[in-house]
């Protein structure tokens, strides 16, 4: 099973745009930061990462607010078919409340 989720903020995000299908899309560089715990000691964990969000979740998405956490569901998959990069597709996010 591919699913991931994980509680980050919109740290840039691209306007709203079209595939040569006719499916909307938004780019979007999320930042995750927080603190786990491997082999018995609390380690600080801070990355960034490319998602998009395509069909209906894009204009929830594109209207979210810049810098807001949220809890985002979705999978992951590579860049294009010839790479080696990740990109996290968010199929669903909420607000998180702290």
């Amino acid at each position: 099973m591919n699913q991931f989720r994980i509680i980050a903020n919109i740290a840039e995000r691209e306007i709203l745009r079209y595939t040569p299908a006719g499916i909307p899309i938004v780019s979007a560089k999320l930042l995750h930061s927080s603190q786990q715990v491997e082999a018995g000691i609390p380690r600080l964990i801070e990355f960034e990462m490319t998602a998009l969000a395509a069909g209906e979740v894009s204009g929830r998405f594109s209207q979210a607010e810049l810098g807001g956490v949220f809890e985002f569901t979705g999978f992951l998959a590579r860049k294009g078919r010839n790479s080696k990069s990740l990109v996290f597709h968010i199929t669903d996010f909420d607000k998180h409340i702290l």
